[in-house]
């Protein structure tokens, strides 16, 4: 029973990343990238701040015990958000939000493959190629859907002129 609450929380994850990236390219159009992409982690700050505080358990370890290698996963939170919030406006949600999974894919991939950062070693099989390249070609469809797009607008434009 808890597993696929799991993967709807998941499901309900990446809606919701897909929206905040849409909304924060829009806001960083408006404001610029640096300004988007503060608010979101100070607004992110705060809020986690405060369900920390009211309810995380203790722990044996602290952010200032832990191996300092795995303090590096937070500046991957901010390339993220820097690249989307600048990406967004220029390639659409959809096209961001694939090359997104595509790059999660892949590093998954090979960090289960691997077993690296202490994760259990997963060897990578015809099923994971198969999904990278099923995940490739979607990012294929979505560029050339896009590529066309803007030269159907640019077409419009010159003709109106």
């Amino acid at each position: 029973m808890l597993l696929p609450l799991i993967f709807l929380l998941l499901l309900i994850g990446g809606a919701a990343l897909s929206a905040q990236s849409s909304i924060n390219g829009r806001l960083g159009s408006n404001v610029g990238v640096l300004e988007s992409a503060w608010l979101t982690f100070a607004s992110g700050a705060l809020i986690t701040f405060l369900l920390m505080f009211f309810f995380e358990p203790p722990h044996e370890q602290t952010l200032f015990t832990v191996p300092k290698w795995q303090l590096i996963g937070a500046l991957f939170g901010v390339i993220y958000m820097l690249v989307v919030v600048f990406a967004v406006p220029r390639v659409g949600t959809a096209a961001a939000t694939v090359a997104t999974i595509s790059g999660q894919l892949l590093m998954s991939i090979l960090i289960d493959n691997f077993g690296w950062f202490g994760n259990t070693s997963m060897p990578t099989d015809p099923s994971r190629i198969t999904a990278m390249a099923l995940l490739a070609g979607a990012l294929v469809l979505i560029y050339l859907s896009n590529t066309r797009r803007r030269e159907r607008a640019t077409a419009e434009v010159t003709a109106t002129q």
